[in-house]
Parts: structure tokens; C-alpha cells; sequence
């Protein structure tokens, strides 16, 4: 099976952090997670920089930049109607034909489904969904998962990953 070469947002990362599962990223066979500067650049709370700068030591992610014209040229247009992490993971992931992981809405999402597709955008409950597949993480620490993101504002759509799954 082909490695799926994730560029990972920064909503993402913060989520995986809140929860201590950032580790599932080293974890999810057949995928590889990276990380721009602009997104390393929007993650500043002391604790989640020293998860991070850990994540990154372990090899769960790899730093990759935003280098070729072509690149370049797509996040320049892109930040001007988002964010710069959210335009610089997208600029990647469409150069290169990587996938991205997002949960952010509108804006991006319009965007990164017309440029990437719907087969290639991953979200938290996306990815806790392949961890409980790969057998990373049972239902129940899913569960828990979910419970300590609901304390960080951030609600999933269902009551239990057993409603998905």
C-alpha cells in the first residue's frame, strides 16, 4: 500500500495535543503526516510548542515547506481568502498531491474540496477513526477523546464513535 502523504493543519494538531494522542499520527500505518512553518508558526502556548518541537523529534510529523513557484503562487492567491497555515497546507497538499487534515469549514473547505477532492481531506474524527481501525485506539478512549475536545469547544456531530463505526 502507497504512504498518503498528509499535510496536517494546525486545528488539527491542537486538538491531538488537548487530548495527549498527538502520537497517533507516528502510529497510522500507510501514512505520513508533515507540517509547514506556517501552521508551526500558529501554534504558540508553551505547552503545545514543546508537544509539538516533541512530535516532530519522534518523527510523528516532518517539517516541509511551501518552495516551488507553482506553490507558492497557489498560497499567495489562497491567503488572501483564509488563513496562512490553512493556505500553505493546501498550497502543499495540491502540488504535490498529498492529502490535507483540516476541520475547518467554509472557505477552506470549498477550496480544498475543488482542488483536492473529497477523497483527500482528513479530520479529527477522521483520523480517530483510523486509529480505532488500526487498532490504535478502542472505542472507548475514542470516546474519551471526544469528551476532552468537547471541554476545548470543539463538538463532533454524533454521540460515540460506535455511531460511526
Amino acid at each position: 500500500m502507497p504512504i498518503r502523504i498528509v499535510v496536517t493543519d494546525a486545528n488539527i494538531l491542537i486538538n491531538l495535543i488537548h487530548a495527549q494522542a498527538l502520537e497517533l499520527l507516528g502510529g497510522l500505518d500507510g501514512y505520513e503526516f508533515v507540517i509547514v512553518d506556517q501552521v508551526e508558526a500558529e501554534i504558540t502556548r508553551p505547552e503545545q510548542v514543546a508537544a509539538l518541537r516533541h512530535a516532530i523529534d519522534v518523527a510523528w510529523l516532518h517539517r516541509e515547506a511551501v518552495n516551488t513557484i507553482e506553490g507558492l503562487s497557489i498560497f499567495a492567491d489562497l491567503a488572501r481568502i483564509m488563513g496562512r497555515g490553512e493556505a500553505a497546507c493546501l498550497a502543499l497538499a495540491e502540488t504535490r498531491r498529498w492529502y490535507v487534515a483540516s476541520d475547518e469549514k467554509r472557505v477552506f473547505r470549498r477550496e480544498a474540496l475543488a482542488r483536492l477532492g473529497q477523497g483527500r481531506i482528513l479530520t479529527t474524527a477522521g483520523l480517530i477513526v483510523l486509529a480505532i481501525r488500526a487498532n490504535q485506539l478502542t472505542i472507548d478512549q475514542a470516546d474519551a477523546i471526544k469528551l476532552v475536545l468537547e471541554t476545548k469547544r470543539f463538538r463532533m456531530a454524533f454521540a460515540s464513535f460506535r455511531d460511526i463505526i
